[in-house]
């Protein structure tokens, strides 16, 4: 008998690419959860579609119907949450603990919650692992993290295989160039390489960033889905490629895969470095999801180049 994954914000950047991953396992059926009311895209035609609002009880106890697993992404972006912290705390972290509680109604046997890197702190430097005290001092992190609590308080009182993924900095090409995420910085030099021809950094470009596929973040997912409770120990796991690299060797890999790719050598412009400025190390462990035998498999060149040609097909500018 297949089984029903319900995907919250089913239609964003990380909600699309991994509503495409878990769709390539006929195991399962997914559902796209949507403030409004939409098709079936055409990036994944035999997806099942549903209206539902993080703020209306109705709407959640309709989504969560027949449903084994939810994968619950529905948040305000980082942007959206320096400009109104007030409604960031409705949708981030109550909005979470309404799906919860509507999962758990409805007799959900997994919450999977997607949460971010940054509640360690901001920049995030050091030697990173769950352990690591949580600092965060941003609206979209503090929102997170107070979200967090709830759903391991419900794992680890067993009324729901409650599981927290901290991602570092997912990148790759979205099923749709309508996404709006193209101010994520490999997805933004992306643009700029195909708008403009050049990569304008705004900083030197040698702080140390944990790059992950969107790829790897798919597998992921359909990984945990297959984990019963005792595999997900407390629930809690980091997710990062276990690739940290500095944003200058990012901006360079992307003018390399440029020129194989779309056939031309974009410049890049930055703020040289100060002759004081330190490069603070970053090394953000997933040991933990790995022991439970998940196996990073990503590559950054194909994700890059992918994500290339979507911008080509979208602006690329006419030729003279």
């Amino acid at each position: 008998m297949r089984k029903r994954v319900l995907i919250s914000g089913g239609f964003g950047y990380l909600g699309g690419r991994i509503a495409v991953e878990l769709a390539s396992n006929t195991d399962w059926i997914v559902r796209l959860g949507s403030r409004k009311a939409q098709a079936a895209p055409g990036w994944l035609p035999q997806a099942e579609t549903v209206d539902m609002d993080v703020l209306a009880a109705d709407s959640l106890s309709g989504a969560m119907a027949d449903v084994q697993a939810v994968v619950h992404l529905a948040a305000m972006n980082e942007n959206e949450c320096v400009a109104d912290p007030g409604r960031a705390v409705l949708i981030n972290t109550l909005g979470t603990l309404n799906a919860l509680q509507s999962a758990i109604a409805a007799g959900v046997r997994q919450f999977i919650y997607f949460s971010t890197a940054h509640v360690y702190g901001a920049p995030l430097v050091g030697d990173i692992t769950e352990q690591t005290l949580p600092k965060p001092i941003h609206p979209y992190a503090m929102t997170h993290h107070a979200a967090e609590d709830f759903v391991l308080a419900a794992h680890d009182q067993k009324k729901i295989t409650g599981i927290v993924v901290r991602l570092s900095n997912g990148f790759g090409a979205p099923t749709h160039a309508e996404v709006d995420r193209w101010t994520l910085l490999v997805n933004d030099l992306c643009r700029q390489a195909v708008q403009t021809r050049k990569l304008v950094l705004r900083s030197s470009g040698l702080q140390l960033r944990d790059f992950i596929t969107l790829t790897d973040v798919g597998r992921a997912v359909r990984h945990l889905i297959g984990l019963n409770q005792a595999d997900c120990v407390d629930g809690l796991f980091n997710l990062g490629g276990n690739n940290s690299l500095s944003v200058w060797d990012m901006a360079q890999k992307i003018t390399q895969r440029c020129q194989l790719t779309l056939g031309f050598l974009p410049g890049i412009e930055r703020p040289l470095p100060r002759p004081d400025e330190q490069i603070a190390s970053l090394i953000y462990h997933s040991d933990k999801l790995l022991k439970t035998g998940f196996m990073l498999q990503g590559n950054l060149d194909d994700e890059i180049d992918k994500t290339l040609l979507v911008c080509a097909q979208a602006w690329r500018r006419s030729e003279a």
